[in-house]
């Protein structure tokens, strides 16, 4: 495909729409808003949802659910190593999720869906589950193994994730106390994590039979290191709560936004207070190869590459500016990308110097 005489791809055009799929959610929150008790705690919509525990337990319990994406559907087509890769991307996932509120996992439960049980994948998936969960601290405690026939293709299937964590109230992080001149850090994300795939696997045309994309997956990434194209999709989620956390045990961290599902764009608003905006500079990091080759390749917008994919961004953290060095030391490849700016526009996310132009 040549991005100069090709039309724009976009997430639509790959099946997934974002917009709808909020109007959705919007749609059925009032349904679970309905089910609120005593203990719920917090609006829909953040990283985590919140639990506090009865009178004299000086915490709030996060939880999360998520899942893997189409990125499992190339490890159909890669199998071995491929299953324990997204088995880990799994739980690194959710621990990021309820990280951006502060918290510390404590347990993880997963479910796994397949037309009929191979002991292969599901090993890998669990054993990628299961390092990932002693990497964070986190016990896997149990889950579901349902083998459903007729419901997943030969060699298919779906996984999902559910975790709980706990966070004192005095150290909860929902992004209240940032104020206009704060600087926001990014932390390099090792490649498209867990969202994007169905974008991602349009453009370089691994949508067909797992013979196909194997034989897709197996040229070399333009632009790369040497890593194949289905190295550089399949690179994992990581996880940032080893080298996050402490920081957050020290007071220092104002807001987490974990960039996932809706890019930059969707997620920094997020964490941000009401009577503030985001300004952004892309010269400030790395877009990572795969990030260049698919955008250029499916000539992709500028808007839309920062609403699908991280673009070289697994998280975002805000702080004053006096504890900006202090993150730095801690995590030598962050880099203060931008800035917290007064301001009520609907755009709350301005990015410039990006593939393609400036972005807001």
């Amino acid at each position: 495909m040549s991005a100069e005489s090709a039309k724009p791809i976009s997430y639509r055009d790959a099946g997934v729409d974002i917009d709808q799929a909020a109007r959705s959610l919007g749609a059925i929150a009032g349904f679970a808003r309905a089910t609120a008790t005593a203990g719920t705690a917090g609006e829909i919509g953040h990283f985590g949802g919140i639990f506090r525990l009865p009178a004299g337990e000086d915490r709030l319990l996060i939880a999360s659910a998520d899942g893997i994406g189409t990125k499992i559907k190339l490890a159909f087509a890669i199998g071995g190593w491929a299953h324990k890769r997204v088995g880990g991307d799994l739980v690194n996932h959710c621990v990021n999720d309820i990280l951006a509120c502060g918290a510390r996992p404590l347990f993880f439960l997963d479910y796994v869906a397949m037309g009929k049980i191979d002991s292969e994948a599901l090993e890998g998936l669990v054993e990628g589950m299961a390092a990932a969960c002693g990497v964070n601290g986190a016990a896997l405690i149990g889950g579901e193994t349902a083998e459903m026939p007729g419901l997943y293709a030969p060699g298919e299937y779906d996984a999902a994730g559910f975790i709980v964590g706990e966070v004192s109230p005095s150290a909860f992080i929902d992004g209240s106390r940032i104020e206009p001149d704060d600087l926001l850090i990014g932390l390099p994300s090792a490649g498209l994590h867990t969202n994007g795939f169905s974008l991602a696997r349009m453009i370089v045309g691994a949508t067909g039979g797992t013979s196909q994309d194997r034989e897709v997956l197996a040229h070399p990434l333009p632009g790369g290191d040497g890593e194949t194209i289905g190295e550089a999709l399949l690179a994992p989620h990581l996880t940032y709560f080893p080298q996050v956390y402490p920081l957050v045990e020290q007071g220092i961290i104002l807001g987490i936004a974990h960039i996932t599902g809706g890019g930059l764009i969707d997620n920094l608003p997020r964490m941000l207070p009401d009577g503030v905006v985001v300004r952004l500079d892309q010269s400030t990091w790395t877009v990572n190869p795969i990030f260049r080759y698919l955008v250029e390749t499916g000539n992709v917008e500028p808007r839309e590459q920062y609403r699908t994919f991280n673009m070289g961004i697994g998280m975002v953290l805000a702080v004053r500016p006096g504890d900006a060095q202090t993150v730095r030391n801690a995590i030598p490849d962050a880099r203060v990308i931008g800035e917290i700016v007064a301001g009520s526009s609907e755009q709350k996310v301005m990015i410039e110097q990006t593939i393609g132009g400036t972005v807001s």
